[in-house]
């Protein structure tokens, strides 16, 4: 049975199902503790992150959540194929779960793989709602590994999320500490000349943005499972067993990029599907990004797993090792990037960039002006790493000079949709105002805008237009993405696509899943400033729509 037919026919497909192992969850009020500070913050079972929830591909998974806040909360299954009334959206496919109110999720695992939980309300996720899904396959999997360990990355900052919101309102660069200073001005000037460094700076002033906005919030402790790089999570081995490492990136704001000195990685999942392996030195995960990769330990040896973030501001550490207190020397982190009027202009050069136009909606976000920016190209970039901006400040190399992983290199395992022409093609630009701290789609936020109305059995190519300086990690709900690497029926699943500065990414959705569901770019801010929209699928058997048993206990929701 195929993934697009359980998840387009929930009730009717699946056979009589064996019930999982119920799980109760309580959303609390927990101590946060990352070795540098303590904070407030939201868990889960009384801990941050919340417990790694198991399941087996063909059950039903009965979750409920005992909200112990006073306010409301809410649980989204992120990547998981499943009713719309059980996504944990609030205000679109439920209302949410009020305060001393517990609801019962209920829905068929229809997948296996590596996934994670979160809060969809307000900033309760990066305040620390957030867990682990791990679920294993109905047949054998088709790589071999002797150990099993989830790598939960996540940033954790010492200010609450409605905190850094107002801050970075109040001032985009409330966080960035990494600006140029006149220091580096004179040096750039000894190096490239006064006047081209002047017409350098004019034209960043010009688009009112600057060379070091890679990340929106700097500041924060790298975690992997709750731990800070000084309380050092460690995953015992021994020698000659192969580990397989579940990487999931819950973090806020942070993508990071991750190595294991003195160790190869073989990816074999992404977002929870199986792919060709691929042999790599390092990869980059984006926010909401989950990879599988497998490590062969021979030796009795310490390693440190290294996750720095994009715009090299902080890192998360842990330890592979032994024995229990064993550890390996932690690599230093690597100078920051710089973003380039390259990495800005997609394949053309500076000068065809409109640097005084207004962004469309009056977003004026450094927008490149449309019809000078590289359409063509299915993922921009460079031929040999198109998953990543196409200048010198984006284009990230492995610290040894081996491979670092594309998205080009991905390629599904095997296929999982028939491939077939797209219905229709949907152009979605990604569009902001850094000045006002605004995101939007098209220009317009999501209190603004519309819903995209998609019709049940149609296939449809997304374009995503990428106009500003930040890397999008754009995720819809309840549909798989296909992304376009040109690879055809081995085109790799995924369920977050990202998107780098002025660059055109593709995607297709086979729309199997009535009901509504959103799609937003997976920076917290970002989605919050309005880089959000909900999504209509109108059609299919009736009997496909209601599907969810949803119970609630002590009061409606």
């Amino acid at each position: 049975m195929t993934k697009r037919l359980i998840a387009g026919a929930f009730a009717m497909l699946l056979p009589i199902m064996a019930w999982a192992g119920e799980y109760d969850l309580t959303v609390d009020r927990v101590t946060i503790d990352t070795g540098d500070f303590k904070k407030q913050g939201i868990g889960y079972n009384g801990s941050s992150p919340g417990p790694v929830l198991r399941f087996k591909e063909g059950e039903e998974a009965v979750i409920n959540v005992t909200n112990n806040l006073d306010e409301t909360t809410s649980v989204h299954w992120h990547g998981l194929i499943l009713p719309f009334d059980q996504d944990g959206v609030p205000g679109v496919s439920f209302p949410g779960i009020p305060p001393g109110e517990t609801f019962t999720y209920r829905f068929p695992v229809a997948q296996a793989g590596t996934y994670w939980y979160h809060s969809h309300s307000g900033f309760q996720e990066p305040d620390g709602a957030y867990g682990a899904i791990v679920i294993e396959p109905e047949g054998r999997e088709p790589f071999r590994y002797d150990r099993d360990y989830v790598v939960q990355l996540a940033d954790k900052h010492p200010h609450s999320g409605d905190r850094v919101m107002r801050n970075l309102k109040s001032s985009p660069d409330y966080y960035n500490r990494q600006q140029q200073t006149v220091g580096d001005f004179i040096s750039e000037s000894r190096e490239q000349g006064f006047m081209a460094t002047l017409r350098d700076r004019m034209m960043w002033g010009q688009m009112r943005m600057m060379k070091a906005d890679v990340e929106d919030v700097q500041g924060f402790t790298g975690l992997i499972n709750g731990k800070g790089p000084e309380q050092n999570w460690t995953g015992l081995f021994k020698p000659g067993e192969r580990i397989r490492l579940r990487f999931i990136n819950s973090s806020a704001m942070t993508y990071f990029d991750v190595r294991i000195p003195g160790l190869k990685m073989t990816v074999v999942q992404a977002d929870g599907n199986n792919v060709r392996p691929v042999n790599v030195d390092e990869f980059r995960i984006g926010v909401a990004e989950t990879y599988d990769v497998i490590v062969h330990i021979r030796d009795e040896e310490a390693y440190t797993i290294f996750a720095e973030s994009m715009g090299r501001s902080g890192y998360a550490r842990g330890t592979l090792a032994p024995r229990e207190g064993m550890v390996a020397d932690v690599p230093e982190l690597r100078d920051a990037p710089m973003l380039t009027m390259a990495d800005m202009a997609g394949h053309m050069n500076h000068g065809d960039m409109d640097h005084g136009a207004m962004g469309h909606g009056g977003m004026d976000h450094g927008s490149m002006n449309q019809g000078d920016m590289d359409h063509s190209a299915h993922m921009g970039g460079t031929p040999e790493d198109p998953f990543y901006a196409s200048g010198s400040g984006l284009l990230p190399k492995a610290s040894n000079g081996g491979k670092f992983l594309s998205y080009a290199d991905l390629r599904a395992q095997s296929p999982v949709f028939e491939e077939r022409e797209p219905t229709r093609e949907i152009e979605m630009r990604l569009t902001g105002n850094m000045e006002r701290y605004e995101w939007s789609i098209d220009g317009i936020k999501y209190e603004d805008s519309d819903p995209i109305v998609l019709q049940y059995g149609e296939r449809v190519r997304f374009k995503f237009v990428n106009e500003t300086m930040m890397t999008h990690p754009m995720h819809l709900h309840g549909m798989w993405s296909i992304l376009d690497v040109d690879a055809g029926q081995w085109n790799p699943i995924k369920h977050v696509i990202s998107v780098a500065p002025a660059t055109t990414v593709y995607m297709e959705t086979e729309v199997d899943a009535p009901g509504e569901w959103v799609f937003h770019c997976h920076l917290s801010y970002h989605a919050a400033a309005g880089m959000f929209r909900k999504v209509i699928v109108e059609g299919g058997p009736e009997e496909e729509v209601v599907t969810g048993q949803a119970e609630t206990q002590g009061g409606d929701v």
